[in-house]
This record gives structure tokens, C-alpha cells and sequence, in this order.
């Protein structure tokens, strides 16, 4: 509806002879009674076009070509506002558009087909996902569902490290754990991994192989069994949440190729390393930096900006149009450096886009959780699946900007009433599914409703104000998804998914759906089943179930 109105603005400014660089851009009004939307353009261009912005306003009015059945007549206010208000008819004939379309309605072509790689999760396989974790993951998975549903091209990709010194001291850990186990007496390090998944994979490696491995070095079967247990353990993890990778990278795969070595030389041939103390540093003052860093260690080990340089070089290689990373808050401070040296290096970083998510907190009885049951000093993912549930998990990691802290609410989440924000909108779901399964017994079938493709039914017997506002609020279904698409905000689908149960509850509290006038309850039924169309298909961007009963 914007791209409607900003398209017979541009014909109105045609007509007078005008035009202005300004933005048109809309807002939807504080107050309802200034109608749907508003813009500001008047203000914007005037001094521009050398006009007083209100007059500007009343011209662009007067010459505005509408059609009555879309809009009312657009309003001036104030200084040069103009202020639109939709007709009840256009907000009735959103009730066919959702019913038509199905599980397509909220769809859209604004990604172009853009080829959008989306990278998040990427942890290192040397434990099980924890909570923090877990946010990146439903995050990112979701921020994906959203690029796909305004038609993105999208590959899910894993990044992670199976080499380097955590990976030598989860091997050298599981091997204290089977010494442990076979009887030999151990010391075991605080630097090493402490949770009890460590025994349980010298456990297994136990039952497998008895007591024969008692010579064997942490590098080997050791760390290659746990490499190979904890990645198993990660997958089902995120598959339990309904998160599948199309691209497990394994960081190593950029040594073996050289890659890391070609960055090394691109940079030293654009004069921005040198060595210092038996270091090798990027001189990212030169290019904007705050201040120079190391990218190799005087151990001639890089630092974890050099893979990432020679990562995201990849991506660009491999065609990425839209690069989204996905980090937690441990990355804002580095993630800079390695988008200064691409840009450095010539590559367009206005195609990167980083995302940060900031920590969560476990809440149990109004106190913080701290330990998990594995007496390690995280609390794994699996463990709050197990305790709220995965729709739970899924929409409490989603329901705030993943710029703020989030408290996860543990009691909250496991309550069974309105209170719990995911119930409360499973619950509309429920009901709707109840309301036509009553109107099929009384002989008003849903599925009658559609004929060839074509809806059945009269919206224009709609005139409750309830009613309006329902269908009115059906309709805002695709702006919100491309909103939050084009923010990488899926909290924004939550508080729609919210306003629309809140608006169902208020008409159904007011209105029988399955009346004697067929017409009307035809009418009111097939407005019922597009706000359960709605609700259905922003849970299956958010990765959750709708059930039709609870």
C-alpha cells in the first residue's frame, strides 16, 4: 500500500510540473483518528520546490487521482502533513486476498532473488549448545525464514574449528576421563573441560574399546571421538529445534587450501602488515583503525581474525550477494577488524551485515539458574527444551530485540495460561480451529467457502466495527513480514502475531460466528479462517506449532 501511494504522489507532482529528490516515506499516525498513514513530504520538499509546505500539501491533495473504493479522501493537517485513511471495503477485501492465497499470503519477490548467505550457531565442537547459544540459533534460523519469505536465494551456513589448542585440550580431557575410568590415578587441569559429557565420551570409548588405549595420545582416537560425539550431539540439538544447515564450513579447510596464506599475502602486498616483537600485524590505523592488530602470534599461531578475513573472502567468492553474520555480544569488539581489512582488500562490505545478540539469563522461582545438571558452568540448550518445551524455546529467544538482554523466564514459560505470551496466541489458534470445526457440524463448511481457487462468500455483510478491525489488522500481515525482513527483526512478527489474536479475541467476545443468516456467519467464519490462515503462517516463520487443539 506504500509503493500505491507513493506512486500517485510521484503522478500528482507529475501533473504540477514538480519534482523533489525528498523521500516520501510514511508513518502510521499516533492517533486513529488522523487516519492509516501519514507522510511528512511536504515538509521535506518545500524548501526545495519554494514552497510553503502546507501549500505543497493541498496541492498534491487536489491533484491526487484516488479511487474512492481504496481510499478516503486524504487529509492536510498541521504544518503539511497528508494523512490517508483506507476504506472499510479495501480492509474487507484483504479477508479474500488471505483466504485466495493460503499459506502463500505475507509472501512477497523483495529479496529479487538475492543469493543470501545467513551464518549463525558456529560453535566449535567442544561441548554441548548452551543457552547463549541457543539464542543465535532460533535468531538466525528464524532471520533466514523471514529472507525466504520475501524471496531471497538462502543457504544456512555453519562455520566451525576442529583444529587448534581448545580442540587438543577437549582430546587431552577426554583422555584423563578414560584413564580415569580404566583406574590410573590423574591430575585433572582447571584449564580443561570440565562438564560431564567429557566422562560420558570416555565412557563410550570405554565400552568400545576397553582398557587398550591406555598409550594412546589425546590427539588421536581421543579427540577425534569427541569431535565426532559433540558435533553428533550439536546436529540433533538444533534439529529437536527444527534447525537444518545447507553448509557446515570447517575453518581448517582454509589452511589446507592456502586461503589463509593468500590473505596473508594480499595484505603484505598492500603494505598493511608488518612484524613487530615476532608478530605479524595488520596496520589497520592506515586504513581507519583505532589501532593496529595482530593476525599471527609470535608462535606463528594466527589469531581469529585471519580465518575470518579468509572466511568471508569465500563468501564474497562463492557469490554471496547479502552476507549475514550472526554473533554473540564476545564479537563486538572484533568483528570491525575484519570487516576494515576486506574493505581494504576491495570488497564491498556494505554487502555484510553483522548482527549482535546480547546474553541471556535462565530465571527459576525469580532467581537466576546458574549451574546446569551436568555440573558444568553453562546450561545447555537440551536442558531448557527439556524444561519449557521447543515452541517455548523458540519464542521467548524471539520475542525481544536481540540488542538487549533477555531474561528467560523459566515458570513463565511453562505456564498453561494467558499469561504465557506463546499459549496466549496458541490458544487463538485453537480457538479459531475450534469455531470452524462447530460451524462444520452445523453444515457451514470452511472448505465451501473457496470454489476454483475463487472465495465464496460476501464481505461486504461486514460492517460490525470489530469486524472491520480484524480485517483491517489481516491485512497489515505482508508489511509486517517484509518490516521485519528488511530489519532482521522477528520480534516486530511476534507483536503483529499479538495485536492479531488481541483483535480476534475482541471480535469474538462480541460476535457468534455460526448464526441463522447463513450469509453473515459464511462471512464471519471466512474471516475467522483467514486470522487462523495469519496466525498459521507467522508461526511457521517463527518455527512454531499450531495446534488445533489444546
Amino acid at each position: 500500500m506504500k509503493e500505491y501511494l507513493r506512486s500517485k504522489i510521484l503522478e500528482a507532482l507529475g501533473r504540477s510540473n514538480l519534482a523533489a529528490a525528498s523521500p516520501i516515506v510514511f508513518e502510521k499516525p499516533k492517533t486513529e483518528s488522523h487516519g492509516d498513514l501519514s507522510t511528512n513530504f511536504a515538509l521535506l520538499a518545500a524548501k526545495e520546490l519554494r514552497m510553503k509546505p502546507r501549500e505543497l500539501a493541498e496541492r498534491i491533495v487536489d491533484l491526487l487521482e484516488i479511487d474512492s473504493s481504496i481510499l478516503e479522501q486524504p487529509q492536510v493537517a498541521g504544518p503539511g502533513f497528508i494523512n490517508f485513511k483506507f476504506s472499510d471495503k479495501y480492509y474487507l477485501s484483504s479477508i479474500k486476498e488471505v483466504f485466495e492465497k493460503g499459506v502463500e499470503y505475507g509472501k512477497s519477490s523483495t529479496g529479487g532473488g538475492k543469493k543470501t548467505q545467513v551464518e549463525f550457531v558456529s560453535a566449535n565442537p567442544t561441548g554441548p549448545l548452551t543457552v547463549g547459544h541457543g539464542r543465535n540459533a532460533v535468531f538466525g534460523d528464524t532471520v533466514a525464514n523471514l529472507l525466504q519469505w520475501t524471496g531471497h536465494e538462502v543457504t544456512r551456513e555453519y562455520y566451525f574449528n576442529n583444529a587448534g589448542r581448545q580442540m587438543r585440550v577437549l582430546g587431552d580431557s577426554v583422555r584423563l576421563r578414560y584413564k580415569e575410568i580404566i583406574g590410573d590415578p590423574i591430575d585433572f587441569p582447571e584449564d580443561h573441560y570440565q562438564g560431564g559429557y567429557i566422562r560420558d565420551i570416555a565412557q563410550h570409548i570405554y565400552d568400545d574399546r576397553g582398557g587398550s588405549l591406555v598409550d594412546e595420545p589425546a590427539e588421536g582416537l581421543f579427540k577425534e571421538r569427541a569431535e565426532k560425539d559433540i558435533f553428533e550431539d550439536i546436529k540433533q540439538t538444533l534439529l529437536r529445534l527444527g534447525i537444518k544447515f545447507d553448509v557446515y564450513f570447517n575453518e581448517n579447510s582454509l589452511y589446507e587450501t592456502g586461503k589463509i596464506k593468500e590473505v596473508i599475502g594480499a595484505l603484505e602486498t598492500a603494505g598493511l602488515t608488518y612484524d613487530k616483537e615476532g608478530a605479524k600485524w595488520f596496520k589497520a590505523t592506515a586504513v581507519g583503525g583505532d589501532q593496529d592488530k595482530v593476525i599471527v602470534k609470535s608462535t606463528g599461531e594466527p589469531t581469529y581474525r585471519l580465518p575470518d578475513i579468509a572466511y568471508h573472502i569465500e563468501k564474497f567468492r562463492r557469490g554471496f550477494e547479502l552476507v549475514i553474520d550472526i554473533f554473540g555480544a564476545d564479537h563486538i569488539a572484533t568483528y570491525p577488524d575484519v570487516l576494515l581489512a576486506l574493505k581494504s582488500l576491495g570488497y564491498d562490505t556494505g554487502r555484510v551485515k553483522v548482527l549482535i545478540h546480547q546474553f541471556v539469563t535462565v530465571l527459576q522461582n525469580g532467581e537466576v539458574v546458574k549451574m546446569s545438571t551436568r555440573k558444568a558452568n553453562f546450561i545447555t540448550l537440551d536442558e531448557l527444551t527439556d524444561w519449557v518445551g521447543v515452541d517455548a524455546v523458540r519464542f521467548f529467544f524471539l520475542m525481544r530485540s536481540i540488542g538487549t538482554h533477555l531474561n528467560f523466564d523459566v515458570d513463565l514459560a511453562k505456564k498453561q495460561s494467558e499469561e504465557n505470551p506463546v499459549f496466549y496466541l496458541q490458544y487463538a489458534y485453537a480457538r479459531i480451529a475450534s469455531i470452524i470445526r462447530f460451524a462444520d457440524s452445523e453444515g457451514i463448511n470452511v472448505d465451501g467457502l473457496l470454489v476454483n481457487g475463487k472465495s465464496n462468500f460476501d464481505v461486504s455483510l461486514l460492517k460490525e466495527k470489530e469486524e472491520i478491525e480484524l480485517a483491517k489488522k489481516l491485512g497489515g500481515f505482508p508489511e509486517s513480514v517484509e518490516a521485519a525482513a528488511a530489519t532482521f527483526e522477528p520480534h516486530r512478527i511476534i507483536n503483529y502475531l499479538q495485536e492479531v489474536a488481541e483483535t480476534f479475541h475482541r471480535f469474538y467476545h462480541v460476535h457468534r460466528v455460526v448464526i441463522p443468516d447463513r450469509g453473515l456467519a459464511e462471512a464471519r467464519l471466512a474471516l475467522c479462517a483467514a486470522a487462523k490462515t495469519v496466525l498459521s503462517n507467522g508461526f511457521m516463520i517463527l518455527g512454531i506449532s499450531a495446534p488445533e487443539k489444546m
